[in-house]
């Protein structure tokens, strides 16, 4: 494999670094600016924000730019933001600056896969885009646990200065080792912009907005339940994290493995035990040992909802992808936005610290009756005639193994 699919992994670390890692800080956050935890946790909304924002915009703007360029003037835009965030000298600019540093992140991940395709022989095209995306894998596993621990000990300006080093690094190793990648002549908006006339994509991009927002309703404020209900010390706190990182990386896994033999019960099953395991944490977030283990399968069925959606929409935007692809990685953040504020909403109502995970409960059962209404529009629907498979569509086809 390339060393240019390293450089891209570094960016893609640090990117999911900064994105989970806030929700783990939450607390250090509030604290330090003069804000309860509740407004804090907009911090991610606005960050989730930023990606709905600009993945379809920054896309547009840059489909027929030399995409080494584009690379790297995504990720140098998202290391500023992290310093931005760093010495943000207020909430209000703090909030400002995670917008900012939100904006390259789907546009970032849309014209990555496609270079990692691009970079490997055509048999390898799906293993070249999973080592980029294993970055993202690994954030969760490493790289948030150990951003909360540093933020802990040392204040969480330091954790964001070790994103915006670690985002540095990975903008100039895509400068030194990715090749120049031209764009396609083919590459245009209006082209882009067709694939959504589908109503099925609509549908699955809303079981994205509404279902997935359960997993970030509880997962945002996560740190405060884990340390005010169950008991963990802050630094446990880090270990369990880790956890929630293995239980994503296996249903990502799992979730692959299941969309690739049957996609839309496996789409349904998912939410309804993603639901399942949320409503459950309610009751075993009181003791130390079942709350790790629930968090476990909260991160497995949360994320196995991933390959499965996103397979979902690349079949239904299969002419011009790019958009869509990026567009998915907009809804996620959407959800996160979204699930960040309904959580919020019920801490601040005085529901206690487990009503979030209850308000995610629902939310994924919701998720899981969009699912389901589309799956019996879709089989009401002829099937079309087969038509050959676009080589932009067979290029964003492995961007499914994204986290």
């Amino acid at each position: 494999m390339p060393l240019a699919l390293v450089a891209l992994a570094i960016t893609a670390f640090a990117i999911g670094t900064t994105e989970f890692a806030a929700m783990g800080l939450l607390p250090q956050i509030a604290d330090g600016l003069d804000a309860t935890i509740p407004q804090a946790g907009w911090l991610i909304s606005l960050y989730a924000l930023g990606v709905v924002i600009g993945a379809p915009l920054l896309t547009a703007a840059c489909a027929r730019l030399p995409r080494k360029a584009v690379l790297i003037g995504l990720a140098g835009l998202f290391t500023v933001g992290n310093l931005l965030c760093a010495i943000a000298p207020n909430f209000a600019f703090l909030a400002a600056a995670r917008l900012i540093t939100g904006l390259p992140h789907g546009a970032f991940f849309g014209a990555g896969a496609v270079a990692a395709a691009e970079l490997a022989a055509p048999h390898l095209r799906a293993r070249a885009v999973s080592v980029m995306f294993s970055g993202l894998t690994v954030a969760n596993i490493l790289g948030v646990p150990a951003a909360t621990l540093l933020g802990q000990r040392l204040g969480w300006r330091a954790a964001m200065l070790v994103v915006v080093a670690i985002g540095a690094v990975g903008a100039l190793a895509i400068a030194r080792l990715l090749p120049q990648l031209p764009s396609h002549p083919q590459a245009g908006l209006r082209r882009e912009l067709s694939t959504f006339r589908s109503g099925q994509l609509w549908l699955a991009l809303a079981t994205v907005v509404f279902g997935c927002a359960g997993l970030f309703a509880c997962y945002s404020y996560i740190t405060p339940t884990l340390t005010e209900v169950a008991g963990f010390s802050d630094g446990s706190v880090t270990l369990v994290l880790a956890l929630f990182g293995v239980g994503m990386t296996l249903g990502n896994v799992i979730g692959g493995y299941a969309a690739d033999r049957a996609l839309r019960p496996s789409l349904c099953a998912s939410f309804l035990l993603m639901g399942g395991a949320l409503a459950l944490f309610a009751v075993t977030a009181h003791a130390q040992w079942s709350a790790a283990l629930t968090v476990v399968l909260i991160g497995m069925f949360g994320f196995a909802t991933v390959p499965t959606v996103q397979t979902l929409v690349l079949q239904k935007a299969r002419k011009a992808p790019t958009l869509a692809s990026a567009t998915v990685q907009g809804a996620f953040n959407l959800a996160n936005a979204q699930g960040a504020y309904l959580g919020g909403l019920a801490l601040t109502a005085g529901l206690g610290w487990t009503s979030p995970t209850l308000v995610g409960a629902g939310l994924a059962v919701l998720g899981f009756l969009i699912a389901a209404a589309s799956w019996a529009a879709d089989r009401r629907t002829p099937a079309p005639a087969a038509a050959p498979v676009e080589p932009a569509a067979d290029l964003a086809a492995p961007a499914a193994v994204h986290g």
